[in-house]
């Protein structure tokens, strides 16, 4: 799950709920639930990374519009690093994919790129883990409700759906910079 929730697939709170359902079961796991959530999520970076770089800026401006590649690379230019750091803890509808795209097609360095990813969401699903441990008896007396069960079915149906379209829109992105040169990385923070 993890893989797939920081690829450029479409499953927001994916890893989230599935850190805290697993949590809240069996509390004592959750280290290595953390640890799970985080190399999964590091691992769909990675990916996502590949392709990022071989898409350079040019590709990755086509993919995520000129406005929205404007707005974010204006935003967190000088500051990738804690760019990169805020996308990881804050929740979606940040638009944590792109980010990680434009910091890659700019030329971030790729260890220091993982490194805070890495940080970042451990952070992220250690509070989460907490915040299950402490209310575990009610989350799991909610996620037993068959309201609770249909919701996730409904929002896996739109998951797929809205995965299928960012394929979709990266098989066409990718298509259209096919022949555009990639250009020298750069270095820095």
């Amino acid at each position: 799950m993890g893989v797939l929730d920081s690829s450029f697939l479409f499953f927001p709170f994916g890893n989230d709920l599935l850190v805290v359902a697993f949590v809240a079961r069996h509390h004592d796991g959750w280290p290595l639930y953390v640890l799970s959530a985080v190399c999964g999520s590091m691992l769909g970076v990675f990916f996502l990374d590949l392709v990022a770089r071989k898409a350079g800026e040019a590709g990755i401006r086509k993919i995520a519009g000129e406005k929205r590649y404007n707005m974010l690379k204006k935003r967190f230019e000088t500051h990738l690093g804690w760019g990169l750091a805020l996308g990881c803890l804050a929740p979606p509808p940040f638009p944590f994919t792109i980010l990680v795209a434009i910091t890659s097609a700019m030329g971030y360095p790729r260890p220091k790129l993982l490194g805070i990813v890495a940080a970042a969401r451990a952070a992220r699903f250690i509070i989460l883990s907490m915040l299950a441990i402490h209310y575990g008896r009610h989350i799991i007396r909610i996620m037993n409700t068959p309201a609770f069960k249909w919701t996730i079915i409904a929002f896996t149906c739109l998951c797929l759906i809205g995965s299928v379209f960012s394929v979709v829109k990266w098989v066409k992105g990718r298509r259209s910079f096919d022949g555009v040169p990639v250009p020298a990385l750069q270095t820095g923070s």
